[in-house]
């Protein structure tokens, strides 16, 4: 049984797809802590309404990314977590987490790695850019993370088709509800090492 760390930023839904895929045996793993880089984000009542310790640090307080996750890794050891989950955590993971946690933290991404990732696109940018592109089909992405923004290497993907119809926010939607198959499923394959 592997001890999980999901990071977020915002409401928390991908979060809570994970802690439901614990709660119904999808995954063989326990939700033992979560972190979040913003204060006041529903994400907090999501991880207190299922007892999950929740730990919040701000960029604000530690003044540089890497003093941040020096303070996390500590958090994180204490914990014995053996997989860290991004799930909608906006903000940038330096090497010393990366480089402790090598091939053990993943994020989810909403579109089709390559496209319309990296630096500036999260959220429903993504989405705007998609259907800007005029690209037929886009969906969501989980990769490990490395030192790049979105450039880990792809472990599954999901394809959403986008409607001549879409606005961006319709897009998000459909591509959300995937997200929230397709994230505990590759947990749930991490924590039996079924991805190598």
């Amino acid at each position: 049984m592997k001890n999980i760390a999901i990071f977020a930023s915002g409401s928390g839904s991908d979060m809570q797809s994970v802690i439901d895929g614990v709660k119904n045996g999808q995954i063989d793993g326990i939700v033992k802590l979560v972190i979040t880089n913003k204060s006041g984000i529903f994400a907090i009542e999501r991880a207190a309404k299922d007892n999950i310790p929740c730990k919040t640090f701000t960029l604000k307080e530690y003044g540089t990314h890497e003093e941040r996750d020096k303070a996390i890794l500590k958090e994180l050891k204490a914990n014995n977590i053996d997989l860290v989950v991004l799930a909608g955590y906006l903000s940038i993971v330096t090497p010393v987490l990366v480089n402790e946690y090598e091939r053990k933290i993943i994020n989810i991404h909403p579109s089709l790695i390559p496209r319309h990732c990296g630096v500036g696109f999260y959220g429903i940018k993504v989405h705007e850019s998609v259907i800007k592109s005029g690209d037929k089909e886009s969906g969501a992405t989980v990769h490990f993370v490395d030192c790049g923004a979105d450039t880990g290497e792809i472990i599954e993907q999901v394809k959403v088709e986008v409607l001549d119809d879409d606005t961006p926010e319709s897009l998000q939607k459909r591509v959300l509800e995937k997200e929230h198959t397709l994230l505990p499923s590759v947990v749930a394959k991490l924590c039996r090492e079924e991805i190598k």
